[in-house]
């Protein structure tokens, strides 16, 4: 099993980089809820066993480990982009805007940012995308648990206020049961209503 590792900030480190967020944001592919991502700086004195990317991580792991981290951490923060707004601006420049709130919700400025994905560009501080750095960096790994792990929260709670589409299970994902509950309910207030297949429930007037 392939585990992320200390060795991009220990590079940035040598280089006299000492305050390193990684960011990752999680949410990207889903139906329904926001996009959010998290910026984590890490003690590097604090070794927090089992980091690795969220999506290989089972609940229980992934919440333990998310807990550990925001304990330890130098400073955390989340970046959330609503789905209105995602609808309003599209989903590139909304998983930018969710990246940069993150990041510039530290509370610990940081000398540099290590961002999963592609091309990533901040005023707030110098930076370097990574793609699956989510596999390969520890800082950015931390961040997609923190992020993962947030937005479940959330869903959570959206599930209770619509009860009928299971988004405490699938979290807003595209799932089966969550493609027939459209179908019996309808569209709700927190679905991208600029994603498909949401737009083919809409009525004309909707849209």
């Amino acid at each position: 099993m392939w585990y992320p590792n200390w060795r991009q900030e220990k590079k940035l480190f040598k280089q006299g980089f000492h305050l390193i967020a990684g960011v990752d944001e999680v949410g990207r592919g889903a139906w329904a809820g926001p996009l959010i991502a998290a910026a984590v700086i890490l003690d590097p004195q604090v070794k927090i066993k089992g980091i690795k990317d969220s999506k290989l991580l089972l609940a229980p792991s992934r919440k333990n480990l998310c807990q550990q981290i925001i304990d330890s951490a130098w400073s955390w923060a989340l970046g959330v982009v609503e789905q209105e707004t995602i609808d309003q601006i599209g989903l590139g420049l909304a998983n930018q805007l969710a990246l940069a709130k993150a990041a510039s919700a530290l509370k610990i400025k940081p000398d540099y940012l290590l961002v999963d994905g592609l091309k990533f560009f901040s005023a707030l501080a110098p930076s370097l995308s990574i793609i699956d750095g989510d596999y390969k960096v520890i800082s950015i790994a931390a961040a997609s648990i923190v992020a993962k792990v947030k937005r479940d929260e959330m869903m959570e709670q959206w599930a209770e206020i619509y009860p009928a589409y299971g988004f405490n299970q699938h979290k807003g994902y595209g799932t089966s049961y969550h493609y027939q509950m459209l179908i019996e309910y309808g569209v709700s207030a927190i679905h991208r209503k600029s994603f498909e297949p949401i737009r083919l429930f809409l009525t004309e007037d909707e849209e």
